[in-house]
Protein backbone atom coordinates (compact mmCIF):
# COMPACT_ATOMS: atom_id res chain seq x y z
CA UNK A 1 0.00 0.00 0.00
CA UNK A 2 1.41 3.48 -0.61
CA UNK A 3 1.63 6.45 1.08
CA UNK A 4 -1.13 9.24 1.41
CA UNK A 5 2.21 11.71 2.14
CA UNK A 6 6.19 11.29 2.90
CA UNK A 7 8.95 13.87 3.70
CA UNK A 8 12.21 13.43 1.73
CA UNK A 9 14.86 12.97 4.33
CA UNK A 10 17.21 16.07 3.21
CA UNK A 11 18.53 16.84 6.72
CA UNK A 12 16.49 19.53 7.66
CA UNK A 13 16.12 20.63 11.35
CA UNK A 14 12.18 21.36 10.86
CA UNK A 15 11.34 17.44 9.55
CA UNK A 16 9.23 17.31 13.27
CA UNK A 17 7.83 20.33 13.36
CA UNK A 18 6.39 19.60 9.68
CA UNK A 19 5.58 16.50 10.52
CA UNK A 20 3.52 17.41 13.63
CA UNK A 21 1.83 20.18 11.08
CA UNK A 22 0.56 17.49 8.78
CA UNK A 23 -0.81 14.94 11.73
CA UNK A 24 -2.96 18.46 12.91
CA UNK A 25 -4.41 18.11 9.10
CA UNK A 26 -5.25 14.11 10.16
CA UNK A 27 -2.43 12.87 7.88
CA UNK A 28 1.10 10.80 8.86
CA UNK A 29 4.16 12.23 6.82
CA UNK A 30 6.60 9.41 7.52
CA UNK A 31 10.18 10.51 6.73
CA UNK A 32 12.34 8.37 4.06
CA UNK A 33 14.86 8.39 1.33
CA UNK A 34 13.35 4.96 0.20
CA UNK A 35 13.56 5.87 -3.60
CA UNK A 36 10.60 3.25 -4.70
CA UNK A 37 8.30 4.52 -1.23
CA UNK A 38 8.71 8.18 -2.73
CA UNK A 39 7.81 7.16 -6.37
CA UNK A 40 4.62 5.67 -5.17
CA UNK A 41 3.27 8.29 -2.67
CA UNK A 42 0.56 10.41 -3.40
CA UNK A 43 2.38 13.69 -2.43
CA UNK A 44 5.58 14.29 -1.87
CA UNK A 45 7.18 17.11 0.28
CA UNK A 46 10.60 18.06 0.90
CA UNK A 47 11.35 19.78 3.98
CA UNK A 48 14.68 21.64 4.83
CA UNK A 49 16.74 24.35 6.97
CA UNK A 50 20.17 25.61 6.66
CA UNK A 51 21.84 25.76 3.53
CA UNK A 52 20.87 24.73 -0.04
CA UNK A 53 24.43 23.04 -0.48
CA UNK A 54 23.95 20.92 2.56
CA UNK A 55 20.33 20.10 1.24
CA UNK A 56 21.95 18.99 -2.11
CA UNK A 57 24.80 17.08 -0.95
CA UNK A 58 22.55 15.11 0.77
CA UNK A 59 20.03 14.59 -1.98
CA UNK A 60 23.15 13.43 -3.76
CA UNK A 61 24.07 11.22 -1.67
CA UNK A 62 20.79 9.11 -1.87
CA UNK A 63 20.74 9.72 -5.47
CA UNK A 64 17.38 11.36 -5.03
CA UNK A 65 18.97 14.37 -7.12
CA UNK A 66 17.74 12.20 -9.85
CA UNK A 67 14.39 11.35 -9.22
CA UNK A 68 13.39 14.42 -7.74
CA UNK A 69 12.62 16.08 -11.05
CA UNK A 70 10.92 13.09 -12.58
CA UNK A 71 8.25 12.64 -10.16
CA UNK A 72 4.70 13.35 -10.95
CA UNK A 73 2.44 13.40 -8.35
CA UNK A 74 2.11 17.02 -6.09
CA UNK A 75 5.53 17.89 -4.96
CA UNK A 76 6.30 20.46 -2.34
CA UNK A 77 9.52 22.10 -1.75
CA UNK A 78 9.41 23.73 2.29
CA UNK A 79 12.52 27.17 2.90
CA UNK A 80 15.41 25.18 1.67
CA UNK A 81 13.10 22.36 -0.09
CA UNK A 82 12.34 24.67 -2.38
CA UNK A 83 15.63 26.85 -2.89
CA UNK A 84 17.01 23.34 -3.95
CA UNK A 85 14.24 22.85 -6.70
CA UNK A 86 15.62 25.63 -8.62
CA UNK A 87 18.62 25.44 -11.27
CA UNK A 88 20.80 27.09 -8.44
CA UNK A 89 21.84 29.36 -5.26
CA UNK A 90 24.87 32.00 -4.89
CA UNK A 91 24.94 30.81 -1.54
CA UNK A 92 27.97 28.59 -2.34
CA UNK A 93 27.47 28.08 -5.81
CA UNK A 94 24.90 25.68 -5.37
CA UNK A 95 23.78 23.65 -8.76
CA UNK A 96 19.83 22.52 -7.94
CA UNK A 97 17.72 20.50 -9.45
CA UNK A 98 17.02 22.61 -12.20
CA UNK A 99 12.81 22.41 -11.72
CA UNK A 100 12.55 25.56 -11.61
CA UNK A 101 14.25 28.47 -14.34
CA UNK A 102 16.63 31.07 -12.31
CA UNK A 103 18.76 31.52 -9.26
CA UNK A 104 18.49 32.41 -5.47
CA UNK A 105 20.46 35.64 -4.28
CA UNK A 106 21.46 36.95 -0.94
CA UNK A 107 18.95 39.28 0.32
CA UNK A 108 20.53 42.95 0.24
CA UNK A 109 20.60 44.09 3.90
CA UNK A 110 19.53 47.96 4.20
CA UNK A 111 18.37 50.48 6.90
CA UNK A 112 14.95 48.22 7.64
CA UNK A 113 15.76 45.09 6.04
CA UNK A 114 17.57 42.44 8.10
CA UNK A 115 19.19 39.98 6.73
CA UNK A 116 18.36 36.45 7.93
CA UNK A 117 14.70 37.32 7.40
CA UNK A 118 13.27 36.50 10.15
CA UNK A 119 9.84 36.95 11.31
CA UNK A 120 6.37 37.29 9.65
CA UNK A 121 5.70 39.37 6.43
CA UNK A 122 2.28 40.03 4.27
CA UNK A 123 1.83 37.46 1.02
CA UNK A 124 0.97 39.23 -2.27
CA UNK A 125 -1.15 36.47 -3.95
CA UNK A 126 -0.73 37.08 -8.06
CA UNK A 127 -2.69 35.27 -10.63
CA UNK A 128 -5.22 32.25 -9.23
CA UNK A 129 -3.38 28.66 -7.74
CA UNK A 130 -5.23 26.23 -6.14
CA UNK A 131 -2.33 25.74 -3.96
CA UNK A 132 -3.12 29.66 -2.67
CA UNK A 133 -7.51 28.98 -2.85
CA UNK A 134 -8.64 30.67 0.55
CA UNK A 135 -5.89 32.71 1.12
CA UNK A 136 -5.65 36.46 -0.13
CA UNK A 137 -3.16 39.29 0.75
CA UNK A 138 -4.45 39.71 4.40
CA UNK A 139 -2.57 36.47 5.04
CA UNK A 140 0.72 36.74 7.09
CA UNK A 141 3.61 33.78 6.66
CA UNK A 142 6.70 33.23 8.83
CA UNK A 143 10.06 33.23 7.30
CA UNK A 144 13.09 32.73 8.32
CA UNK A 145 15.64 32.85 5.26
CA UNK A 146 18.96 34.78 3.80
CA UNK A 147 18.62 33.88 0.10
CA UNK A 148 15.53 34.25 -1.61
CA UNK A 149 13.97 33.81 -5.53
CA UNK A 150 13.12 36.24 -7.94
CA UNK A 151 9.31 37.17 -8.98
CA UNK A 152 8.88 34.99 -12.17
CA UNK A 153 6.52 33.40 -14.19
CA UNK A 154 5.80 30.79 -11.33
CA UNK A 155 5.29 33.27 -9.06
CA UNK A 156 1.81 32.89 -7.58
CA UNK A 157 2.49 34.88 -3.88
CA UNK A 158 5.28 37.11 -3.44
CA UNK A 159 6.32 39.16 -0.46
CA UNK A 160 8.59 42.26 0.27
CA UNK A 161 11.57 42.43 2.78
CA UNK A 162 13.52 45.34 0.42
CA UNK A 163 12.61 44.13 -2.77
CA UNK A 164 10.29 41.37 -3.70
CA UNK A 165 10.76 37.85 -3.75
CA UNK A 166 9.08 34.86 -4.34
CA UNK A 167 6.89 33.45 -1.63
CA UNK A 168 5.18 30.69 -3.18
CA UNK A 169 6.08 29.20 -6.19
CA UNK A 170 3.84 26.33 -8.72
CA UNK A 171 5.17 24.42 -12.00
CA UNK A 172 3.03 21.48 -12.94
CA UNK A 173 3.03 19.45 -9.94
CA UNK A 174 6.09 21.08 -8.61
CA UNK A 175 5.40 23.72 -5.61
CA UNK A 176 7.53 25.64 -3.36
CA UNK A 177 6.81 27.73 -0.30
CA UNK A 178 9.45 30.55 1.05
CA UNK A 179 8.10 30.54 4.58
CA UNK A 180 7.46 27.76 7.07
CA UNK A 181 4.11 26.69 7.03
CA UNK A 182 4.24 24.61 9.87
CA UNK A 183 5.20 27.45 12.04
CA UNK A 184 2.92 29.77 9.71
CA UNK A 185 -0.60 29.44 12.07
CA UNK A 186 -3.67 29.36 9.82
CA UNK A 187 -1.78 30.44 6.81
CA UNK A 188 0.64 27.69 6.85
CA UNK A 189 -2.26 25.13 7.65
CA UNK A 190 -4.50 26.20 4.87
CA UNK A 191 -1.20 26.02 2.66
CA UNK A 192 -0.99 22.62 3.62
CA UNK A 193 -4.46 21.16 3.26
CA UNK A 194 -4.53 22.88 -0.42
CA UNK A 195 -1.23 21.03 -1.24
CA UNK A 196 -3.30 18.03 -0.01
CA UNK A 197 -6.11 18.43 -1.98
CA UNK A 198 -4.22 18.76 -5.14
Amino acid sequence: MSDALVLIDAGGSNIGSVQAAFARLGVAAPLTTDPDRIRNAAHVVLPGVGAAAIAMQRLRETSLDQLLPQLNQPVLGICVGMQVLYEGSDEGSTEGLGVFPGRLARIVPAPGVRVPHMGWNRLQVQGTSPLMAGLDDTAFAYFVHSYAAPVGAHTVAAFEHGARYSAVVSRANFHGAQFHPERSAATGARLLANFLAL
